[in-house]
């Protein structure tokens, strides 16, 4: 980050974190999203009964020379099959906490409980305070 050239720059990512495959695919989930996919999650949680994951997103901005840090964070469980139609990625197999409805059945949910937005608002808070 501070190699990178600029006055403002900020960047941003995410994972799911599943518990009871120790935090996989975690930092890897683009690259399992697209090799294995929700389908291979579901192969992997077959039979398990701790079925405890959530998405986390980091927003990381460099401003004037600083480096400030915003964390987002939804905990929720992996479903036993897919379900939805909406949404990409995960959104199939992760129902959010306090819902009994995967991402990918009610996008309305996560547009409102979205680890991204939370990281974001962080940083649109923090933006507005300092009037930058």
């Amino acid at each position: 980050m501070k190699e990178m050239e600029g006055d403002r720059i900020f960047i941003e990512d995410s994972g799911l974190f599943v518990e009871a495959l120790r935090g996989f695919p975690g930092v890897y989930s683009a690259y399992v999203s697209k090799t294995i996919g929700y389908k291979g999650i579901l192969r992997l949680m077959k039979g398990e009964e701790n079925r405890k994951a959530y998405f986390k997103s980091v927003v990381c901005l460099k401003l004037k020379g600083e480096i400030k840090i915003f964390r987002g964070k939804v905990e929720g469980r992996i479903a036993e099959k897919a379900r939805g139609r909406g949404g990409f990625g995960y959104d199939p197999i992760f129902i959010p906490e306090g819902s009994d409805k995967t991402f990918a059945e009610a996008p309305e949910i996560k547009n409102i409980a979205s680890h991204r937005k939370r990281a974001l608002e962080g940083m649109k808070d923090f933006l507005e305070e300092f009037q930058i």
